[in-house]
């Protein structure tokens, strides 16, 4: 750990354990509107099987994750979730949905969304698994890399499927089937 000028070392392992139980709870708080976010997917999908079905296997992976990242938060003596960025992740998760279901393409904007979602997701726990590497946090590195391989997954599937996903739309809305979801 690189010394900042004026603090000991305890102050600066201290400082470092602040900002590793903030993205924390900002990963738990992406899990929980991940799980909002999917859970309405799911629901709204009708015609494309394998989206669906991909969006129900990371539902259930998600949950999972939240659950992981509650037990690594209680173990913290900082580590309390905020109810309000839960709450506010779930209703923004919530409106996407809504935004989402007033579009003709609702799918395509859905997977589009979810594209980039996890690349947030990405991101967050290969800071995640920096600091925890930092701290020796190996428990949680363990964690945060299962979780990581999850959420690459899941992005690797999407932009394998994105153009399928895409051409089904588009031959469903030229035949005046229905195509948005």
């Amino acid at each position: 750990m690189g010394r900042r000028i004026g603090m000991s070392k305890e102050d600066m392992v201290a400082h470092t354990q602040d900002h590793f139980a903030n993205w924390l709870r900002d990963a738990h708080g992406l899990e929980e509107q991940a799980v909002t976010m999917l859970a309405a997917q799911a629901r709204r999908i009708e015609n494309y099987p394998l989206l669906k079905a991909r969006i129900e296997e990371h539902l259930a992976e998600t949950k999972g994750h939240v659950q992981a990242l509650q037990s690594l938060l209680d173990k913290l003596p900082n580590g309390r979730t905020s109810i309000l960025k839960d709450v506010t992740g779930r209703l923004s998760a919530t409106l996407q949905g809504l935004g989402g279901a007033l579009t003709h393409d609702e799918v395509v904007k859905g997977a589009m969304a979810a594209y980039a979602f996890e690349h947030v997701e990405i991101a967050t726990y290969r800071v995640l698994i920096a600091a925890a590497d930092e701290l020796g946090e190996v428990e949680a590195k363990a964690v945060f890399e299962d979780i990581l391989a999850d959420e690459v997954a899941m992005a690797s599937w999407l932009e394998e499927n994105l153009d399928d996903t895409t051409r089904l739309f588009l031959m469903r809305d030229e035949r005046e089937l229905q195509a948005k979801r």
